[in-house]
């Protein structure tokens, strides 16, 4: 009998889809959340209503529009957290501090 097993069910990989895909669900929710319509968030952010509905149904949208759309929501300051964490290239240096 042979085992068989999905290494997914063990380690979580992310993938830019899947990535992605967890961006935009958290964008809506918040958008919703603030119980804004697509159309309210468009004039507040200055970004095309067709952009949002574009990133919404497919996650597609600019770097800049989706900065306007964290700042009409509020949430801009969590962009400034990407990438903060030191590169760790050698665990001795690490464990050593």
């Amino acid at each position: 009998m042979e085992n068989k097993f999905d290494i997914n069910s063990f380690v979580q990989t992310q993938t830019i889809n899947s990535v992605t895909q967890k961006l935009v669900e958290r964008v809506k929710e918040r958008r919703q959340e603030a119980k804004l319509s697509r159309y309210i968030l468009s004039h507040r952010s200055g970004v095309s209503f067709a952009s949002i509905r574009r990133f919404e149904e497919t996650g597609e949208i600019s770097l800049k529009s989706l900065l306007k759309i964290a700042d009409a929501l509020g949430c801009l300051d969590d962009f400034n957290r990407l990438f903060e964490n030191e590169i760790i290239s050698n665990l001795e240096d690490y464990f050593n501090d």
